[in-house]
This record gives C-alpha cells, structure tokens and sequence, in this order.
C-alpha cells in the first residue's frame, strides 16, 4: 500500500497548481446538532472538486520523471474528466476524455472549456473500453479516475490538509464513486490522527461499494444507476481502492431523498454550492452522530460544487427548508 510519503510528496508536488481549500462551518448547524462539523470545502477547489488534486499528481509525476507523455486519455462522467482536462493543459499536454451521454452537461461542457477533445458514450462500459483502447496507443497516458496510486495520493492530501488544520477529530467522512477519495482519505488519517474514524457515504441506488464490503468481493452494478449523484454512478470500485475500502470503520446507503434534503440545507447553511453527491455525506454524519453518547468532532469532505441546471430543478423540487436538521429525525 501507500504510504504517507506519498501523500507528502504528492501534496509538494501539486501545491503550486491547487488551491488550499477552506475548512469552514455552520454555528447553526453545531446548535441543531449538538456536535461540532467541520467541511472541508473541495467545491472551492480548482475546477470545483477535489479531483483536481489526484489528476495533477498524477501528470506531474510523470513530467516530473522526465516522461511527459504525448497525449492523456481518461474516462469518466463528470470531475475527473475535468480535472484531467485542465491538468493536462497545465502542462501542455493534449488530452481526450471518454464521458457517458448521461453525464452532467455542465461538467460536459466545462472538460471542453479545458481544452479537451471529448467523445461521448451511450454508456460508461463503452467509455471504459476506448479509453483502454485509446491507452494502448505509443506515446499516450491513461489516467483512471480512482484506481491508480498517484491518483489516490493526491485525493489523500485533502484528508492530510484537513487534519493538519483541525486537530482532535473523532471521525472524517467522504462520499464513494471509485474509492479514490475515501482510499486517500484512510491513508492519510490512519498516520496523521490514528484515532479518527474514516467513514464514507454511497447512494443506495448505486451502492455496488457496500454490495462489496458485505460479499466481500468486487460487485459491478448491472445497469446505469437512478441517482442525483452523478459523481458515484461509478459501475464497480477498482482493486487497489477496494483493499483501502476493507479498512473503513463505518459506510452507509443513503436514500435519494435523504441527498435532497442535505443538498438543500448545506447550500442554505454554509452558502456554497454543493453537489448532491457531496451533500450526501451529511445523512452518514447524521446517522453515525444519532449513535453517539458524547458531543463529537467531526470533518466532512466536501467533494465538489458542479452542479448542472436538470439536476439543480430536482433537487428544489420539493421544499425541505421547512424541517430543520435534527438527530431526532
């Protein structure tokens, strides 16, 4: 496995290309819930998420060993394509981006303002076999959107920024698609703050990660997932993040609507933009914080604030401001 060097080295390498994201909080919040919260706001990051970290890691590491490639291929639905995009226009490097036709147009859109040359798939197994295709080629780099160790390096310097800011953490939360960021975000807590629980959230509509903790082998979803979480309709996890996954200490399901409800009362409490993906962390933090007997401290991973106009009309659909946050829910 990792180690935390890598995280180090990866957090030096990508410091000057990356923004220090805020940790920030709601008095409001801490009040309904009794607990301290803590959001590390990724949705401030540079191209809105936290995925910006891992691709420019992982295009730096090879420029930085004196094998730039000649061309980046990636395959995703939404902020990895993004952030490969623009990390291989930081160095010059042109890149293809293989995007489902379901993915967010925003984000669709965005990974071409980058530079990208984009080619949309009717589905995301048809996306996954031309970019290993297209991997194939001489000269070319394929960077995976969670099960590649660069990459997860530099999803853990979130986790590592975090943590080094806000000490005496009792649990870090992130959301799953692929792993990477929850992979991360265990190495860098499981040396920085040992005593910190990591624990991460998934859309019950699309939880092939906790159909895989309890077969205790890889599941692959049979079909494109009904989700607001355009950021985990991720078929199946990868085997290097999988053996991270083994190590959480918690992992929930969350409901559709249970998303809707954080999305709306994070944007109103913290006044960002959060992706519903991002959002549904705060239904883990809840029900974990539910069990608890003693007041915590707890970190939640931000993930990102792309959020498209379709997706934007479903979550306001119906109003939820009208029920404030509570453990008694």
């Amino acid at each position: 496995m990792l180690s935390l060097q890598d995280i180090i080295i990866a957090q030096e390498r990508i410091d000057k290309y990356i923004h220090r994201t805020p940790v920030i909080q709601s008095n409001l919040l801490n009040s309904w819930l009794g607990h301290e919260i803590f959001f590390k706001a990724e949705c401030f990051q540079k191209i809105g998420a936290f995925k910006a970290r891992g691709a420019c890691n992982a295009i730096s590491s090879l420029v930085e060993a004196k094998q730039k490639p000649k061309k980046v291929v990636a395959n995703s639905s939404g902020n990895h394509a993004q952030a490969v995009a623009w990390a291989a226009n930081q160095f010059g490097i042109p890149a293809t981006i293989y995007m489902p036709e379901y993915s967010s147009a925003v984000k669709i859109q965005a990974t071409a303002s980058y530079g990208a040359k984009i080619e949309l798939c009717k589905t995301r197994d048809i996306a996954d076999a031309k970019v290993r295709h297209a991997a194939d080629e001489e000269g070319t780099f394929w960077i995976p959107p969670f099960n590649h160790e660069a990459v997860i390096a530099g999803q853990g310097t979130a986790a590592y920024d975090a943590l080094n800011e806000i000490d005496e953490i009792d649990a870090i939360f992130a959301p799953c698609g692929g792993g990477g960021l929850l992979s991360g975000t265990w190495l860098a807590t499981s040396h920085v703050s040992p005593k910190t629980r990591v624990i991460g959230a998934e859309p019950l509509n699309a939880n092939d990660a906790a159909e895989s903790l309890r077969k205790k082998a890889i599941q692959k979803l049979q079909s494109i997932p009904d989700t607001l979480a355009d950021g985990a309709m991720t078929m199946a996890v990868g085997k290097i993040t999988f053996e991270y996954l083994k190590k959480l200490d918690g992992f929930y399901e969350v409901k559709e609507s249970s998303m809707i409800y954080w999305t709306q009362w994070l944007s109103h409490l913290l006044k960002v933009v959060v992706e519903p993906t991002s959002a549904m962390t705060m239904e883990a933090v809840s029900q974990w914080l539910s069990g608890q007997k003693n007041k915590k401290r707890v970190m939640v991973i931000l993930s990102g604030g792309n959020i498209d106009q379709a997706t934007t009309s479903k979550v306001w659909e119906q109003n939820y401001l009208d029920r404030p946050p509570t453990l008694l829910n």
